[in-house]
């Protein structure tokens, strides 16, 4: 039976991490992107994408990290950062963190469920799907909806949120699709 409940979150489905030729590349986004339509056109207009954009003037650990990713020192409407699809109505949460959870996002997840579909699945979702299952948000990960890094640390990644159940549940576009 399909579960498409709540919102779909889709983290970070940008150019920057879906261009092979990228620092950023995650190599396995083009098999998981057609997931994520799948779940967009299954949520209808229940989805909230999100965007990493760089800060005008990193500070703290941000200038170290900045030093070692020069490139990504854009501004905010370069076309690194664009979404990869439209989200026409759709609402878009920008940060210039990692994680996406904060007042933005759950004022319009509310209480749940949130299912995550996006990359970098060791980075900037599990930097978002944490901080909402502690937040008391039940979260559901679609791991073939998500890419990572590597294929090691995107296994890792997962093993890691798994490790959250009951808060958070890794699945499959299938289990959430019904097929």
């Amino acid at each position: 039976m399909a579960e498409t409940s709540g919102r779909l979150v889709v983290v970070d489905a940008q150019r920057v991490f879906a261009d092979p030729d990228s620092p950023w590349a995650a190599p396995r986004f083009a098999e998981a992107h057609p997931r994520i339509r799948r779940l967009v056109a299954a949520f209808g207009d229940r989805v909230v994408y999100t965007r990493f954009v760089a800060p005008a003037e990193p500070s703290g650990a941000w200038v170290d990290y900045y030093e070692v990713f020069p490139f990504a020192l854009q501004p905010p409407d370069a076309p690194l950062y664009d979404l990869v699809e439209d989200p026409g109505a759709a609402a878009v949460v920008t940060a210039t963190t990692f994680g996406k959870w904060g007042p933005e996002l759950a004022a319009l997840v509310g209480a749940g469920p949130m299912t995550v579909a996006g990359v970098a699945t060791d980075c900037c979702v599990v930097s978002t799907v944490l901080p909402a299952a502690d937040a008391g948000v039940p979260v559901r990960v679609v791991g073939d909806a998500c890419a990572g890094s590597s294929d090691d640390d995107h296994r890792k990644a997962l093993g890691l949120m798994g490790l959250y159940a009951p808060l958070v549940e890794v699945t499959s576009t299938d289990a959430v699709l019904g097929g």
